[in-house]
């Protein structure tokens, strides 16, 4: 039985954690060959040796998103070792509250370097291999706050709306080569960045449940569901539909509500 990623090669940035860890175990089940760029090398090549442990293709490449010249050459070692990339999902990202009047300059160029510019480098590096393919599909990890602006968390919503701009602007650029460009946009996910938010609170589990509560499902996503979704918009069962923005929240974003 051929499975939905059978001859694909992906490239996951962020993938030695959470969301991007859970989408390429995913992918890698679904038979596509992949590359783990990863800030951090240790996790990276766990996530990867346990892929190749089970049977399948994979490498972990130490990247930082946030310049483009390491990505560039993240993509070029994916090619000469794994193949040309016809997927990319653009997962990587930080969150950066503050107060906009106490936001110092350092943090708003990091927000964006990591969670605009570096979606950027890679749509731009894996390209040109996607238009000699003839194919391919990016899919990029937006947000809830890509659409909702909710006070106290400035600047990570400019960032994020600045992705969902770009994945629109790339979806139209390049339809007719045969290349998708789409959006996922999580609302809170449990992930560990999430469980290190809420042990910032006197009482972690309360907050937890708070938050959990103020959506419909009455529970936080998991970073599985997400990947779900990604691999979804990734596949070729999602060959019309480009440019589209996948919120995945458990119905928090279709509430009229003025809490965070």
């Amino acid at each position: 039985m051929t499975s939905r990623l059978d001859g694909h090669i992906a490239i996951i940035t962020g993938a030695g954690q959470g969301i991007g860890e859970a989408t390429a175990r995913r992918f890698a089940d679904e038979g596509a060959a992949i590359a783990i760029a990863e800030l951090d090398p240790v996790t990276g090549e766990r996530v990867a040796a346990d892929l190749r442990a089970g049977g399948h293709r994979a490498v972990a490449i130490q990247t930082d998103v946030a310049d483009a010249a390491s990505v560039r050459l993240m993509v070029e070692r994916v090619v000469a070792e794994v193949g040309p990339p016809d997927i990319l999902i653009n997962n990587a990202g930080i969150n950066v509250f503050d107060d906009p009047l106490e936001l110092t300059d350092e943090a708003w160029r990091r927000c964006f370097a990591v969670d605009l510019d570096g979606v950027w480098h890679g749509c731009r590096a894996v390209l040109p291999h996607m238009l000699r393919l003839g194919r391919g599909s990016i899919v990029n990890v937006a947000s809830v706050h890509s659409f909702q602006i909710i006070p106290h968390f400035f600047p990570y919503p400019v960032a994020k709306h600045g992705v969902i701009g770009l994945t629109r602007a790339l979806a139209v650029e390049y339809a007719a080569e045969g290349i998708r460009v789409n959006a996922v946009c999580p609302s809170y996910i449990r992930t560990q960045i999430s469980i290190d938010y809420f042990g910032g609170f006197p009482d972690p589990e309360a907050e937890e449940r708070r938050v959990a509560d103020l959506h419909p499902v009455k529970r936080l996503g998991t970073p599985e569901e997400v990947a779900a979704a990604i691999l979804f918009l990734a596949s070729d069962e999602c060959s019309f539909i480009t440019g589209e923005s996948l919120m995945i929240d458990g119905g928090r974003s279709i509430l009229y509500h003025d809490v965070p």
